[in-house]
């Protein structure tokens, strides 16, 4: 299907996709973000702080963006807002994909160049491909070594998801798993709970984790399922009551990432890597591990 660019009313051009089942998706160029999806009854999915409405495109808190960064000599991250900053162009030459029906998708690509890359050892090119479709919405990032030396990197999809209330949320899947708490100094611990729930601050990194977890808000009697291909760890964060200036509600938002972070992505010169990401909404609270992935 077709789709539109508008200008925002701070004059951001986005890009507006739509499926004849009724759900909708907005892009905005300025750093390839999702900033919003909507089912066919108009109800967002999708996290946006009221707080992120700023004239700078830098201000917008949420939605689903993506995060790549390198390591300094000291293990520091750098540039983690680096493809953020940067106005991305819609391609017209897409990645070679399956053929995707009735959905309605777009293909994007960034390319640092200048001053973006003086803390960078190469330059890179990164393409997203995004395609909604009926009570789903899928990300097909892909990263284009561009240099005569090795790149090394950290990469993430960053989905802000909207929730009834926090305290009624639970994520299934990620149980036994090992995991770093980002809250004390990445000491890493094993999950003990059948399923995470929030009664206070959470920032942890779920290691090596499974294909396909669930995020079940018993409120809304909704389930987000969160497939993945290629990015082997899970973030997930909510700050409760340590609310950051850019959020404006902790009790209506969690974080869930897909994300390469315990292990850097190597690439060699010219070399490319990809990988997938789907997030389905299913109307009934399932757990994931009654979810059929030929059913949904």
């Amino acid at each position: 299907m077709p789709f539109d660019v508008v200008d925002d009313s701070n004059g951001f051009p986005r890009v507006l996709l739509s499926e004849p089942g009724g759900s909708s998706a907005e892009v905005l160029l300025y750093g390839g973000q999702v900033v919003s999806w909507k089912n066919e009854r108009g109800e967002e999915q999708l996290f946006r702080s009221t707080k992120a409405l700023a004239k700078s495109p830098n201000a917008n808190r949420g939605g689903i963006s993506v995060s790549i960064s390198q390591l300094g000599a000291t293990g520091q991250v750098l540039q983690h807002g680096l493809v953020r900053q940067n106005l991305w162009s819609l391609v017209s030459s897409p990645l070679h994909l399956p053929s995707s029906g009735s959905q309605s998708s777009i293909d994007l690509i960034c390319q640092p160049v200048g001053k973006d890359l003086k803390t960078w050892p190469c330059s890179f090119e990164l393409r997203l491909h995004v395609s909604l479709g009926p009570g789903r919405l899928k990300l097909i990032p892909s990263v284009r070594n561009t240099d005569n030396k090795s790149l090394s990197f950290k990469f993430g999809l960053r989905n802000y998801l909207s929730v009834s209330d926090i305290s009624e949320v639970r994520i299934e899947g990620l149980e036994t798993l090992d995991y770093l708490d980002l809250l004390l100094q990445r000491q890493r611990f094993t999950e003990q709970t059948d399923a995470i729930t929030f009664d206070g601050e959470v920032h942890r990194v779920y290691l090596s984790s499974p294909p396909k977890i669930a995020i079940i808000d018993h409120e809304k009697k909704r389930t987000f399922v969160l497939r993945k291909e290629g990015l082997l760890d899970t973030v997930v964060w909510n700050p409760w009551d340590k609310i950051p200036k850019a959020i404006s509600d902790y009790k209506i938002m969690m974080l869930v990432d897909s994300a390469a972070f315990e292990k850097p992505i190597e690439l060699k010169p010219h070399q490319e890597w990809k990988c997938c990401q789907e997030i389905v909404a299913v109307s009934s609270s399932y757990c994931s591990g009654q979810l059929d992935p030929q059913m949904v």
